[in-house]
């Protein structure tokens, strides 16, 4: 009687177990895409728990979606970082220049290296 209820247990318990595996290898193309930041990871978060209608038909779609995207921020920012900052130290210097000129021409003096009209 008692090996009865041990072995029932033990079967509950691997059920219980297979259940929680096989979430954990559903949830694996969300978590991959959180962690890529992918654009589209909600979208991503609905197809895998759509797959379990599907039978896991479409899981390996899902799957490759989510490893579709590779966040590139990092590696772009020090590859261009030192020419985007020149770049936009010109813009600012020409932004205060204007911003100068038209100081001056409203309070009616004339601006440096402003033309005649």
């Amino acid at each position: 009687m008692f090996l009865n209820y041990l072995a029932l247990c033990m079967i509950l318990i691997v059920l219980v177990i297979l259940f929680y595996t096989f979430i954990y290898i559903h949830e694996l193309p969300y978590e991959s895409a959180k962690h890529r930041n992918h654009p589209q990871q909600d979208a991503i978060y609905v197809a895998c728990w759509l797959s379990l209608f599907t039978l896991h038909a479409i899981w390996p779609l899902v799957f490759l979606w989510a490893l579709s995207h590779k966040d590139d921020s990092a590696t772009a920012e020090t590859e261009s970082g030192t020419a985007n900052h020149s770049d936009l130290l010109t813009r600012l210097a020409q932004l205060e220049s204007r911003i100068k000129e038209m100081e001056q021409e409203a309070s009616g003096k004339p601006a440096k290296g402003a033309r005649g009209k």
